[in-house]
């Protein structure tokens, strides 16, 4: 994941899965996975950020709940959470 400073009042989300990862299918499917994580979860992410998710391999054989506890974890390793209230 890697994270920037965008100047504006949203979040915008980037993704890239590699061919290593799998065909077009097993791709797109990862791709809509990460897309649902980030829209459920912007809520608890500061805002103006540009963050971009690079998939790897061992995404492929990864369920929803792995890779929503996977960007959550490098959400709080990048410091861009939401403070609890």
């Amino acid at each position: 994941m890697y994270v920037a400073e965008n100047g504006e009042d949203v979040n915008h989300i980037g993704i890239s899965v590699s061919k290593k990862v799998g065909n077009s299918i097993v791709r797109h499917h990862i791709t809509r996975l990460i897309r649902e994580i980030f829209r459920l979860n912007n809520d608890r992410i500061r805002t103006g950020l540009n963050i971009v998710v690079v998939a790897r391999v061992a995404a492929k054989e990864s369920d929803y709940k792995h890779l929503e506890g996977a960007y959550m974890h490098l959400c709080g390793l990048h410091h861009i959470l939401k403070e609890s209230k």
